[in-house]
């Protein structure tokens, strides 16, 4: 175990540069799918108390990204993200906490928060497991937005390589009672998968449904139900179950309209608790 955890996908899923990193961060504010222009940070505790955002390469999730992160800048400064994210990488154990101190990307290092971590493990079956985030790019691709905007924001990120209703319950009861008014959950997670454009849209409304709704054990069981290829359903569970609040889907979009083709694409939304 090493106090610092390295970037593993600087340089591929984002800049690996701090001044191509800002550059590229400014250019998905202000593309076309994008909010428009950088968000203004409000002060004061944040109003938004979750969000959904994706997690694929910043050329494609990017542009909608980045609207869930000007909502939470216009909402105010968190204190703790805790970013709930699925093991993509099928290494560690099924709920894992980071053991590091601090994680790195080319912005700098941010605060792991020890405190909160170690109650969460005390809470919930969750274990302290480096295996599950060496390698693992859901939870990293969210820190660059989150560093852009803040200092001194202190991160939990937390791997899931298995996602069901009752882990969304017993995780996300934890981090609402270990939590505070300054906490804010992210759930990181892509929509449909390799789909063409208008199939993935339908799709995907399936599960936006369920989250407009606030209805966590609905997402779980539709996902299931209709075989849908939300990578993080049970983050998203998870974040519904910690945080309460009016749902608003800031964006929706897929990977056909930010940076490829739209013959099989992937889809992407960006959704606001408040």
């Amino acid at each position: 175990m090493t106090d610092v955890r390295d970037p593993a996908v600087a340089g591929r899923f984002y800049a690996g540069t701090e001044r191509a990193l800002r550059e590229q961060i400014d250019s998905v504010y202000a593309h076309g799918i994008g909010p428009g222009s950088r968000p203004e940070v409000r002060t004061g505790e944040p109003s938004v108390a979750g969000l959904v955002v994706p997690h694929a390469g910043m050329p494609f999730s990017g542009p909608v990204a980045a609207h869930a992160y000007a909502a939470l800048a216009a909402s105010g400064r968190p204190k703790t993200v805790v970013v709930v994210g699925p093991n993509h990488t099928g290494v560690g154990s099924p709920m894992a906490l980071p053991g590091n101190d601090r994680w790195l990307t080319p912005l700098g290092d941010v605060p792991v928060a020890t405190e909160l971590r170690d109650e969460i493990a005390t809470e919930t079956d969750a274990t302290v497991d480096d295996r599950a985030h060496t390698r693992e790019h859901a939870a990293e691709v969210q820190l660059p937005f989150l560093q852009d905007l803040y200092d001194g924001a202190s991160i939990l990120p937390i791997s899931l390589r298995r996602q069901d209703a009752e882990k969304a319950r017993r995780l996300g009861a934890a981090i609402d009672d270990a939590g505070d008014d300054a906490t804010v959950v992210v759930a990181s997670s892509d929509f449909t998968h390799y789909e063409p454009h208008d199939i993935a849209l339908q799709r995907d409304e399936l599960a936006l449904d369920r989250i407009r709704a606030s209805d966590p054990d609905g997402l779980v069981e539709t996902v299931e139900r209709e075989g849908l290829s939300v990578c993080g359903y049970g983050a998203i569970a998870t974040m519904l179950r910690a945080v309460e609040g009016d749902v608003d889907v800031l964006a929706h979009a897929t990977s056909g309209d930010t940076a490829g083709s739209k013959d099989e694409v992937v889809g992407y939304a960006a959704v606001a608790v408040e």
